[in-house]
Protein backbone atom coordinates (compact mmCIF):
# COMPACT_ATOMS: atom_id res chain seq x y z
CA UNK A 1 0.00 0.00 0.00
CA UNK A 2 2.76 2.59 0.42
CA UNK A 3 4.66 1.33 -2.08
CA UNK A 4 1.97 2.47 -4.46
CA UNK A 5 1.36 5.67 -2.99
CA UNK A 6 5.15 6.45 -3.08
CA UNK A 7 4.76 5.90 -6.59
CA UNK A 8 1.51 7.40 -7.67
CA UNK A 9 2.27 10.44 -5.69
CA UNK A 10 5.57 12.01 -7.99
CA UNK A 11 2.77 10.89 -11.10
CA UNK A 12 0.11 13.28 -9.44
CA UNK A 13 2.65 16.24 -8.63
CA UNK A 14 4.15 16.14 -12.04
CA UNK A 15 0.54 15.81 -13.87
CA UNK A 16 -0.73 18.83 -11.24
CA UNK A 17 2.57 20.97 -12.95
CA UNK A 18 2.18 19.94 -16.31
CA UNK A 19 -1.47 21.39 -16.28
CA UNK A 20 -0.46 24.64 -14.22
CA UNK A 21 2.06 24.74 -16.64
CA UNK A 22 -0.91 24.49 -19.38
CA UNK A 23 -3.31 26.66 -17.64
CA UNK A 24 -1.72 29.58 -16.66
CA UNK A 25 2.07 29.64 -17.33
CA UNK A 26 1.76 28.34 -20.98
CA UNK A 27 1.47 32.06 -23.22
CA UNK A 28 1.03 33.79 -20.03
CA UNK A 29 -2.71 32.88 -19.77
CA UNK A 30 -2.65 33.75 -15.92
CA UNK A 31 -3.01 37.26 -17.42
CA UNK A 32 -6.60 36.75 -18.04
CA UNK A 33 -7.11 36.11 -14.09
CA UNK A 34 -5.65 39.48 -13.31
CA UNK A 35 -7.16 41.22 -15.33
CA UNK A 36 -10.46 40.07 -13.96
CA UNK A 37 -9.84 40.28 -11.16
CA UNK A 38 -9.71 44.09 -11.67
CA UNK A 39 -12.65 44.27 -13.12
CA UNK A 40 -14.46 42.93 -11.09
CA UNK A 41 -12.83 45.13 -7.88
CA UNK A 42 -13.54 47.86 -9.91
CA UNK A 43 -16.70 46.75 -10.47
CA UNK A 44 -17.57 45.71 -6.94
CA UNK A 45 -16.10 48.74 -5.39
CA UNK A 46 -18.33 51.44 -7.59
CA UNK A 47 -21.23 49.57 -7.30
CA UNK A 48 -21.02 49.27 -3.60
CA UNK A 49 -20.63 53.39 -3.26
CA UNK A 50 -23.88 53.63 -6.03
CA UNK A 51 -25.35 51.05 -4.10
CA UNK A 52 -25.08 53.11 -0.37
CA UNK A 53 -26.17 56.37 -2.26
CA UNK A 54 -29.40 54.28 -3.21
CA UNK A 55 -29.86 52.98 -0.24
CA UNK A 56 -29.30 55.71 1.95
CA UNK A 57 -31.83 57.85 0.06
CA UNK A 58 -34.66 55.06 -0.16
CA UNK A 59 -33.75 54.09 3.47
CA UNK A 60 -34.40 57.86 4.88
CA UNK A 61 -37.66 58.47 2.72
CA UNK A 62 -39.02 54.61 4.22
CA UNK A 63 -38.20 55.65 7.74
CA UNK A 64 -39.73 59.26 7.41
CA UNK A 65 -42.63 57.58 6.51
CA UNK A 66 -42.68 54.91 9.00
CA UNK A 67 -41.89 57.41 11.70
CA UNK A 68 -44.01 60.59 10.28
CA UNK A 69 -46.26 59.66 7.87
CA UNK A 70 -45.21 61.68 5.49
CA UNK A 71 -43.35 61.57 1.84
CA UNK A 72 -46.00 59.28 1.37
CA UNK A 73 -45.62 59.29 -2.78
CA UNK A 74 -42.07 58.87 -2.36
CA UNK A 75 -42.15 55.75 -0.12
CA UNK A 76 -44.47 54.46 -2.47
CA UNK A 77 -42.25 54.34 -5.11
CA UNK A 78 -39.63 52.89 -2.91
CA UNK A 79 -41.80 49.78 -1.89
CA UNK A 80 -42.18 49.10 -5.68
CA UNK A 81 -38.66 49.55 -6.53
CA UNK A 82 -37.48 46.93 -3.57
CA UNK A 83 -40.31 44.83 -4.45
CA UNK A 84 -39.03 44.55 -8.51
CA UNK A 85 -35.43 44.45 -7.48
CA UNK A 86 -35.44 42.16 -4.65
CA UNK A 87 -38.00 39.88 -6.62
CA UNK A 88 -36.13 39.34 -9.57
CA UNK A 89 -32.44 37.81 -10.11
CA UNK A 90 -29.67 39.90 -10.53
CA UNK A 91 -28.71 38.56 -13.55
CA UNK A 92 -31.96 38.69 -15.49
CA UNK A 93 -31.55 43.12 -14.24
CA UNK A 94 -27.88 43.06 -16.06
CA UNK A 95 -29.12 41.77 -19.26
CA UNK A 96 -32.32 43.87 -19.54
CA UNK A 97 -30.10 46.91 -18.43
CA UNK A 98 -27.50 45.96 -21.30
CA UNK A 99 -29.53 44.16 -24.00
CA UNK A 100 -32.59 46.27 -23.37
CA UNK A 101 -31.88 49.65 -22.30
CA UNK A 102 -28.58 50.30 -23.87
CA UNK A 103 -29.10 48.45 -26.90
CA UNK A 104 -29.02 51.06 -29.27
CA UNK A 105 -26.51 52.80 -27.18
CA UNK A 106 -22.58 51.76 -27.33
CA UNK A 107 -22.05 51.90 -23.78
CA UNK A 108 -19.16 50.34 -21.56
CA UNK A 109 -20.22 47.03 -20.20
CA UNK A 110 -18.41 47.63 -16.96
CA UNK A 111 -20.06 50.72 -16.62
CA UNK A 112 -23.44 48.73 -17.20
CA UNK A 113 -22.28 46.29 -14.99
CA UNK A 114 -22.04 48.98 -12.06
CA UNK A 115 -25.22 50.78 -12.94
CA UNK A 116 -26.55 46.91 -12.53
CA UNK A 117 -24.70 45.51 -9.46
CA UNK A 118 -25.43 48.97 -7.75
CA UNK A 119 -29.16 49.17 -8.36
CA UNK A 120 -29.39 45.66 -7.17
CA UNK A 121 -27.03 46.38 -4.27
CA UNK A 122 -29.12 49.68 -3.40
CA UNK A 123 -32.61 47.30 -2.75
CA UNK A 124 -30.68 45.66 0.22
CA UNK A 125 -28.83 48.58 1.60
CA UNK A 126 -31.76 50.56 2.07
CA UNK A 127 -33.41 47.71 4.46
CA UNK A 128 -30.40 47.73 6.32
CA UNK A 129 -30.44 51.63 6.66
CA UNK A 130 -33.97 51.47 7.62
CA UNK A 131 -33.55 48.44 9.75
CA UNK A 132 -30.73 50.50 11.43
CA UNK A 133 -32.61 53.93 11.64
CA UNK A 134 -35.42 51.99 13.11
CA UNK A 135 -33.24 50.17 15.76
CA UNK A 136 -32.83 53.19 17.65
CA UNK A 137 -35.08 54.01 20.27
CA UNK A 138 -37.99 56.62 19.90
CA UNK A 139 -36.88 57.76 23.17
CA UNK A 140 -33.98 59.27 20.85
CA UNK A 141 -36.05 61.34 18.55
CA UNK A 142 -38.20 63.03 21.83
CA UNK A 143 -34.91 63.73 23.13
CA UNK A 144 -33.85 65.64 20.31
CA UNK A 145 -37.41 67.41 19.82
CA UNK A 146 -36.54 68.45 23.60
CA UNK A 147 -33.38 69.97 22.53
CA UNK A 148 -35.34 72.25 19.56
CA UNK A 149 -34.37 70.28 16.82
CA UNK A 150 -36.92 69.54 13.50
CA UNK A 151 -36.49 65.96 12.32
CA UNK A 152 -34.07 66.88 9.79
CA UNK A 153 -31.67 68.09 12.36
CA UNK A 154 -32.49 65.06 15.07
CA UNK A 155 -32.01 62.41 12.10
CA UNK A 156 -28.81 64.06 10.97
CA UNK A 157 -26.88 64.78 15.02
CA UNK A 158 -28.85 62.11 17.17
CA UNK A 159 -30.26 59.30 14.95
CA UNK A 160 -28.15 58.79 12.13
CA UNK A 161 -24.78 58.51 13.69
CA UNK A 162 -26.35 55.65 16.15
CA UNK A 163 -27.75 53.78 12.98
CA UNK A 164 -25.03 53.97 10.75
CA UNK A 165 -22.99 52.91 13.85
CA UNK A 166 -25.10 50.00 14.12
CA UNK A 167 -25.23 49.05 10.65
CA UNK A 168 -21.69 48.87 9.33
CA UNK A 169 -21.33 45.25 9.83
CA UNK A 170 -24.03 44.55 8.18
CA UNK A 171 -23.00 47.02 4.99
CA UNK A 172 -19.29 45.08 5.11
CA UNK A 173 -21.32 42.17 4.74
CA UNK A 174 -22.96 43.29 1.59
CA UNK A 175 -20.15 44.59 0.20
CA UNK A 176 -18.88 40.45 -0.06
CA UNK A 177 -22.08 39.58 -1.51
CA UNK A 178 -22.23 41.78 -3.96
CA UNK A 179 -18.30 40.66 -4.83
CA UNK A 180 -19.66 36.81 -5.16
CA UNK A 181 -22.30 38.40 -7.29
CA UNK A 182 -20.10 40.29 -9.58
CA UNK A 183 -19.22 36.39 -11.25
CA UNK A 184 -21.91 36.53 -13.68
CA UNK A 185 -21.10 40.01 -15.49
CA UNK A 186 -19.87 37.65 -17.99
CA UNK A 187 -23.00 37.50 -19.48
CA UNK A 188 -23.00 40.42 -21.37
CA UNK A 189 -19.29 39.69 -22.46
CA UNK A 190 -17.49 41.57 -19.80
CA UNK A 191 -13.64 39.78 -18.66
CA UNK A 192 -14.43 39.85 -14.85
CA UNK A 193 -12.37 36.82 -12.91
CA UNK A 194 -15.22 34.09 -13.78
CA UNK A 195 -15.22 35.20 -17.37
CA UNK A 196 -11.29 35.20 -17.25
CA UNK A 197 -11.02 31.43 -16.14
CA UNK A 198 -13.63 30.08 -19.13
CA UNK A 199 -11.34 31.52 -21.66
CA UNK A 200 -8.40 29.84 -19.99
CA UNK A 201 -10.95 26.90 -20.38
CA UNK A 202 -11.66 27.25 -23.78
CA UNK A 203 -8.03 27.21 -25.00
CA UNK A 204 -6.53 24.48 -22.93
CA UNK A 205 -9.79 22.18 -22.86
CA UNK A 206 -9.29 21.42 -19.12
CA UNK A 207 -12.20 21.89 -16.39
CA UNK A 208 -10.77 21.69 -13.30
CA UNK A 209 -7.33 23.39 -13.01
CA UNK A 210 -9.21 27.04 -14.11
CA UNK A 211 -12.31 26.48 -11.88
CA UNK A 212 -10.24 25.81 -9.38
CA UNK A 213 -8.52 28.60 -9.40
CA UNK A 214 -11.16 31.09 -9.82
CA UNK A 215 -12.55 29.31 -6.95
CA UNK A 216 -9.61 30.27 -4.73
CA UNK A 217 -9.57 33.73 -5.87
CA UNK A 218 -12.76 34.59 -4.96
CA UNK A 219 -12.27 33.02 -1.92
CA UNK A 220 -8.80 34.27 -0.98
CA UNK A 221 -10.86 38.25 -1.93
CA UNK A 222 -13.84 37.02 0.56
CA UNK A 223 -11.67 35.58 3.59
CA UNK A 224 -9.32 39.32 3.43
CA UNK A 225 -12.77 41.49 3.52
CA UNK A 226 -14.37 39.34 5.89
CA UNK A 227 -11.18 39.68 7.78
CA UNK A 228 -11.74 43.55 7.61
CA UNK A 229 -15.50 43.09 8.87
CA UNK A 230 -14.65 40.98 12.08
CA UNK A 231 -12.01 43.51 12.71
CA UNK A 232 -14.51 46.51 12.01
CA UNK A 233 -17.00 44.57 14.37
CA UNK A 234 -14.21 44.23 17.00
CA UNK A 235 -13.57 47.84 17.18
CA UNK A 236 -17.65 48.71 17.14
CA UNK A 237 -18.28 46.27 20.19
CA UNK A 238 -15.09 47.57 22.19
CA UNK A 239 -16.09 50.88 21.49
CA UNK A 240 -19.79 50.74 22.79
CA UNK A 241 -18.37 49.18 26.31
Amino acid sequence: MVTLLASGMPKFINNFCKSFQQNFIAKDRYQYLLDGVIITLKITFFAVLLGIIIGFIVGMIRSTYDNTGKLKIGNWFCKVYLTVIRGTPVVVQLLIIYYGIFASVKVDPVLVAILAFGINSGAYVAEIIRSGIMSVDQGQFEAGRSLGFNYIQTMRYIIMPQAVKNVLPALGNEFIVLLKETSVAGYISLQDLTKGGDIIRSQTYATFMPLLAVAAVYLILVMIFSHFVQKLERRLNNGAR
